[in-house]
């Protein structure tokens, strides 16, 4: 795992923590347009049906509050930009975690969720530290976190169903940032410039170090495509040949570097 030694970019924690919401509503609103025969039918994950997946973004909002009722740790453990290289290590736990949730009524089980969410949040501090699997994490970080799963896990959803849940303007800036931040920590230097409008512009990999007008090497692209290609969801070829990435200069190729996340 790549150490995190990139000073980590500032989030606002009440934006954040109200992305988190906004975003999981987005999707119980989805969920509920869609029928039983949707519902049992498949995803890009594996063997998970749309079901499953659903289950696994309840979770992945419950784990907040579940967590801030256990014991707070003794110290940090993890940094926020240490994260996205951790998650890989727990698939096999995370998978059977959530083929193990009762799913069958997903109404229940969001309305739950939301409301342990909103409870657990309410008098806790940016810096209570949570046990999470992969070490002790700041709430405030582990929230930006959050905005990730749920923004990676909506697209799986509308990839999956048809839908076009919509996204949390908050909510796919935390994710995209956070993203482009963890290819600078995985290939530090200021030779590329990759660029993710609106949200996000960093600069990585080894090489000369662009000072003044035109960077020589750039990659550019769309929050969405950026965060498909950090996730495995999409591979570099494929985001070229469909014209969804731009990339000029002969260090702008960033496949050795993709996916960020497993």
């Amino acid at each position: 795992m790549p150490p995190a030694k990139k000073r980590t970019r500032s989030y606002d924690s009440a934006k954040t923590r109200a992305a988190v919401l906004a975003q999981f509503r987005n999707v119980r609103e989805g969920l509920l347009a869609l029928s039983p025969e949707q519902l049992d039918g498949p995803t890009r994950l594996g063997e998970w049906t749309v079901r499953e997946l659903a289950a696994h973004i309840a979770w992945m909002v419950d784990s907040v509050p579940h967590c801030l009722g256990m014991p707070e740790p003794a110290k940090q453990e993890l940094a926020l930009l240490d994260w996205p290289f951790a998650t890989a290590s727990g698939a096999g736990r995370i998978d059977e975690h959530t083929r193990g949730i009762d799913s069958s009524d997903l109404p229940a089980l969001y309305e739950r969720t939301l409301e342990a969410y909103e409870e657990g949040i309410a008098g806790a501090g940016d810096d209570r530290l949570l046990p999470i699997s992969f070490g002790a994490m700041r709430l405030a970080d582990f929230l930006v976190t959050r905005t990730v799963e749920l923004v990676v896990h909506t697209d799986d959803l509308n990839a999956a169903t048809g839908l076009d849940v919509p996204y949390d303007r908050q909510a796919l800036a935390a994710c995209t940032r956070l993203l482009a931040d963890a290819l600078a920590v995985k290939a530090p230097g200021g030779a590329v410039e990759v660029r993710i409008p609106p949200y996000a512009v960093v600069q990585c990999v080894e090489g000369p170090r662009h000072t003044r007008g035109t960077p020589p090497n750039v990659v550019e692209t769309d929050p969405l495509t950026w965060i498909r290609l950090a996730t495995g969801r999409v591979d570099w070829p494929e985001a070229l040949d469909g014209a969804r990435v731009s990339a000029s200069g002969e260090r702008a190729d960033l496949s050795a570097l993709l996916p960020l996340m497993g």
